[in-house]
């Protein structure tokens, strides 16, 4: 039997790193995705690359119309939603706590937190109509273990684990799970994410703090998803799980 059989997911940032990985790991368990991108050629790629069962939809997570409406492709493309994914995920610049531009840390806080907010309110009256529903928000090792040069990136995933935990705690009445990731670095766009950084100096600086020995990998992100969001974890919700090599230990 497939964990997810007959599940719906959509997942933010799924045209590439983690939330690609996830889509195809789901897709694999038997669920249909819709895989939500700001970026089209790598969520159409990926779309062409899992089938059928899923669909695209270009979103921008920092308007909450596109979030409204990457909730209602779902719903009327495969007649129902259980799980939400709030992956999609951006960092600032690595730098002095006063290097970074108001921008830059609109951006992040846009992306990485105030995404969730749109995410729950276009999801809530849907996963309540159904009588129960998983979120999965991608927070991060930076959120509860700040690593330094990236204090409003930290700072910012540091909101998500709360976000995580209060949702949990305020949702389970109505049947509603909500959990989270905490990844290490991974090899994605995210750890590549601005130019002119040693790239090589600093994924050997990463791999150092990591007792496992090596960078994460999008399956061990996808892997813990899939369990998390599956009726194995039926009851299990409130939990950050460090996805991370030990480096949090």
């Amino acid at each position: 039997m497939m964990r997810l059989q007959d599940k719906v997911a959509v997942i933010t940032g799924a045209g590439s790193g983690f939330g690609e990985a996830m889509a195809k790991r789901f897709i694999d368990e038997g669920a249909k995705v819709v895989v939500a991108d700001i970026n089209d050629d790598g969520g159409e790629r990926v779309v062409s690359e899992i089938g059928d069962n899923a669909r695209y939809v270009h979103a921008d997570v920092r308007k909450g119309a596109d979030v409204a409406n990457m909730i209602q492709t779902a719903v009327e493309t495969f007649g129902r939603l259980d799980i939400l994914v709030n992956n999609a995920g951006y960092r600032h610049r690595i730098g002095a706590v006063d290097s970074v531009s108001e921008e830059e840390y609109d951006r992040c806080f846009d992306v990485n937190v105030k995404a969730i907010y749109h995410g729950v309110q276009s999801v809530l009256p849907v996963f309540r109509s159904q009588g129960g529903g998983v979120i999965l928000n991608m927070a991060s090792t930076g959120g509860t273990r700040p690593q330094p040069s990236i204090t409003w990136y930290n700072a910012s995933k540091g909101a998500a684990v709360i976000l995580t935990k209060s949702l949990a705690r305020e949702l389970a009445p109505e049947g509603i799970r909500v959990c989270a990731i905490n990844p290490s670095a991974a090899l994605t766009g995210m750890l590549f994410m601005h130019e002119g950084e040693d790239f090589p100096e600093r994924s050997e600086y990463l791999l150092s703090t990591i007792p496992l020995g090596r960078l994460n990998e999008p399956e061990d992100v996808a892997a813990a998803a899939l369990y998390l969001v599956s009726d194995e974890a039926s009851f299990i919700t409130g939990v950050c799980l460090d996805v991370d090599g030990g480096q949090s230990a």
